[in-house]
């Protein structure tokens, strides 16, 4: 992915709860939004043939595709870049998931392109998790940077609005993007 490319401000993770509807909602996104794909519970060969099929999609909306995993595995499958903690790869973009002043602090040092703050909100990710909040998420924010901070964790298109372009870059979601029962 060429680093002149703007990074996404609307991000999809991947996640098993989406089950058949997966696929169209990447298709679905806005144009050049970023995805996570993740889908750690599949076998190798399962998740690979899946990620090819969210790879095709990606590539004709102009969506960003980043493997949760590292830098060789995101090159093999040829991802825009890798979803992980640790050192970055010329050439790819590099985002990590981080939740506390320390985890900031140590991922800075790896200079990622994008820093995926969680949780902001109660989530069904993490049930029981602790959700960070409107004024601790900011305070943390401001350690990362607003130009790499991606709001993370019980997100929805309404919450992202009272995030200021200061306090992030974009947000991220997966029931956001989910149909709703009827």
């Amino acid at each position: 992915m060429p680093r002149s490319h703007p990074l996404p401000k609307i991000w999809l993770m991947t996640d098993a709860r989406f089950g058949d509807e997966q696929l169209r909602a990447i298709q679905q996104l806005p144009a050049r939004s970023g995805v996570v794909f993740r889908h750690y519970h599949l076998a190798t060969l399962q998740r690979r043939a899946l990620f090819a099929q969210v790879l095709r999609i990606c590539r004709r909306r102009g969506h960003i595709l980043l493997l949760a995993g590292d830098a060789r595995t995101a090159l093999r499958w040829h991802a825009d870049g890798f979803h992980q903690r640790g050192r970055g790869h010329p050439g790819l973009l590099h985002s990590a998931p981080v939740h506390n002043a320390r985890e900031i602090a140590e991922v800075k040092r790896d200079n990622p392109d994008l820093l995926f703050l969680s949780p902001l909100f109660n989530t069904k990710s993490h049930p029981g998790a602790r959700p960070l909040g409107p004024l601790m998420f900011q305070r943390l924010a401001k350690l990362g940077g607003p130009k790499r901070i991606v709001a993370l964790g019980g997100m929805t298109r309404q919450s992202a609005h009272m995030l200021g372009p200061r306090i992030v870059h974009g947000w991220a979601a997966i029931d956001a993007f989910r149909k709703k029962p009827a």
